[in-house]
């Protein structure tokens, strides 16, 4: 018999620049499925330090990612059990934000990479986010969330998906059936490319947020 116990966890997650009067954009970004968020983080460091302030949750579930158990990457969820982890991840992301008290006055970027879209459209809908951008990044958005999940958005949320075109995860077919699924959920979303893979493209970023 499969049972259930409560306990307190602790887990880490990693900022990039100071959180100042001068910052204009604060950056909520999750990582893909075999990063860890100290390295996710340093690919915005491109970005300029007086005016973007970036915090990057860690994945709960770590692994060794060959076999001479040296790297480690990590995970956000799998299809066991997924209903009570996304729970947990949810109130993760949760403590993160109540910890860092950030001011109203910035602009508040929800970004997700990879299985980070999963994560980043979960929270917005389970919490009622009102983000100024949300921004999505090669990655699926979770099949069980429909347009009522969503109806609290406005359009003043700007909603952007950019894909590779040399993404060796996407077939063409299936980007086109889940393009029309998410235009129906998210009306305001906007579809961009970059000539790359499976990557975060920095300078595509730059250009929409």
């Amino acid at each position: 018999m499969q049972k259930e116990v409560v306990y307190q966890s602790t887990n880490t997650y990693d900022t990039l620049n100071e959180l100042t009067s001068e910052t204009k954009n604060v950056w909520l970004v999750f990582h893909g499925i075999g990063y860890l968020s100290r390295y996710f983080i340093r690919l915005f460091q491109s970005l300029d330090p007086e005016k973007n302030y970036i915090i990057a949750p860690q994945a709960p579930s770590k692994y060794y990612k060959n076999n001479d158990y040296k790297k480690v990457g990590s995970s956000w969820l799998t299809k066991e059990n997924t209903k009570t982890e996304t729970k947990n991840v949810l109130n993760y992301i949760d403590s993160i934000i109540k910890e860092e008290k950030l001011p109203a006055t910035t602009r508040f970027v929800v970004l997700g990479y990879s299985q980070g879209v999963s994560i980043a459209s979960r929270w917005i809908a389970s919490q009622q986010i009102q983000p100024d951008d949300f921004v999505m990044i090669s990655g699926g958005f979770p099949k069980e969330l429909g347009k009522e999940d969503f109806t609290f958005l406005t359009n003043k949320t700007k909603v952007s998906h950019i894909l590779g075109e040399k993404d060796p995860y996407f077939e063409i077919a299936k980007v086109e059936a889940e393009k029309i699924r998410v235009k129906d959920i998210l009306p305001q979303i906007e579809f961009r490319s970059h000539p790359g893979g499976h990557e975060l493209d920095i300078e595509t970023l730059k250009n929409i947020v």
